[in-house]
């Protein structure tokens, strides 16, 4: 009813038709989110208009439950792989009789698994379901931490380093498959950046905390680096067990969402899915080689290599790097030495893919990253002292998680595109 004074519709009556227009579009969803159901026409239109107030309430629910979660996890996944490099100063290559290049080979084996395992391993985490299996291999990569407190030579160094990287290859992508059941192609950038932000305080984290466990005297029978990597194996091992509890594999079974908000969260994925009316985890060989095979990715994926060099080498050579110029300073002192690049890094790992999801646009980044990137390297063989050393370190890491961050969003977009479910 109208006043007809006024001209404005009374209190009641707008309570009424605004709880008639969210039932309304409650409905609508609750159809688009069930199988069967299209949620975009065939020109890629959603089909569906939905509340920006309860999406906005909606992410910032999935925000809060999903994200911390893979974040910790990511968090010592990457700890449980650079740690060698602090375990390097503490005695791992006296005790365990490396010389020569006896090292860079124990480094190597972790990757040659790692390439060999990534595919198959987010075959896995599609067919079995990434509530299941990410938890699974975070359990895996953290008793392979464990087990390697407990190598006494090269050969059974390099046979736990190569299961390590077998159980820590499908992690990062799997995780950005897995964000990408929640959220919508121009909010990935972001989500993606709060858990690869986690590598660079890697890098932090994992200096200060080998430095706080070098200075027990002892972890049960184990001393020095080995309990480096007994301490943070079983803290990845319990992370890994409480997430079998806490990561919810899809929206239709999070026991912490309504119905409405499940029918809402799947409806809007689908929405920018052409012809999509049913989200599965079923494997679809056709789409999974459009995906593989796509110029974009071959592209991306070539930057993303070209970065991971970078990123790579200064996490597990940085505290090497800090050895040679400090040669007379402490163990613990060289370890928080190489703490401070990173925490920049993890600011810029934020910031860019934030602006990226605020503008929509990640070519720019893209362009903008390399030559700094470029000059950071060139810095490092200057490094003849601690000042330049860090100069370097700050504009690579600052360069090189941005585009990690970058890469990673625009690979992840391609499930939409050609990787999306079978329908």
């Amino acid at each position: 009813m109208t006043d007809p004074e006024r001209g404005a519709t009374p209190v009641g009556d707008e309570k009424v038709m605004s709880q008639h227009k969210e039932h309304m579009m409650g409905e609508v969803a609750h159809e688009a989110a069930e199988r069967g159901h299209l949620a975009t026409d065939e020109y890629g239109q959603p089909l569906v208009k939905f509340d920006k107030a309860a999406e906005s309430k909606l992410r910032l629910k999935i925000d809060l439950y999903i994200v911390p979660t893979v974040a910790v996890m990511y968090l010592f996944c990457f700890i449980d792989r650079a740690n060698i490099g602090n375990a390097k100063l503490a005695g791992f290559n006296k005790d365990l009789g490396l010389v020569n290049y006896d090292y860079n080979a124990v480094l190597s084996v972790f990757f040659i698994s790692y390439i060999i395992f990534e595919i198959p391993s987010n075959i896995m985490c599609k067919w079995v379901g990434p509530g299941w299996w990410l938890p699974g291999i975070t359990l895996g990569f953290g008793i392979c931490s464990v087990a390697t407190a407990f190598v006494h030579d090269i050969h059974s160094a390099s046979g736990v380093r190569f299961l390590l990287g077998m159980f820590e290859a499908g992690l990062l992508p799997g995780i950005a498959y897995y964000l990408s059941r929640w959220y919508r192609r121009s909010e990935l950038a972001f989500r993606l950046s709060l858990y690869i932000v986690m590598a660079p305080l890697a890098g932090a984290f994992g200096g200060l905390l080998a430095s706080g466990i070098l200075k027990l005297d002892h972890f049960g029978g184990l001393r020095t680096w080995r309990m480096i990597f007994a301490i943070e194996g079983i803290v990845t091992i319990g992370i890994g067990m409480i997430a079998f509890f806490t990561l919810t594999d899809r929206p239709e079974t999070a026991r912490w969402l309504t119905q409405e908000e499940k029918d809402l969260a799947v409806a809007r994925v689908k929405s920018e899915r052409v012809g999509t009316t049913e989200v599965l985890d079923k494997l679809d060989m056709t789409k999974t080689l459009r995906g593989i095979f796509s110029p974009v990715t071959i592209t991306t994926s070539f930057v993303f290599l070209l970065n991971n060099i970078t990123v790579q080498g200064l996490g597990f050579f940085a505290p090497t790097i800090v050895q040679t110029i400090y040669p007379d300073a402490s163990v613990i002192s060289q370890q928080l030495h190489t703490v401070p690049p990173y925490v920049v890094g993890g600011f810029f790992t934020l910031l860019f893919p934030y602006l990226s999801w605020r503008f929509d646009n990640r070519m720019v980044f893209f362009v903008v990253s390399p030559p700094l990137m470029i000059t950071g390297k060139f810095l490092s063989p200057q490094s003849v002292n601690f000042g330049i050393f860090h100069q370097a370190c700050f504009i690579s890491c600052a360069n090189d998680r941005m585009t990690q961050g970058i890469s990673c969003s625009s690979l992840a977009r391609i499930v939409w595109y050609d990787m999306g479910p079978p329908s």
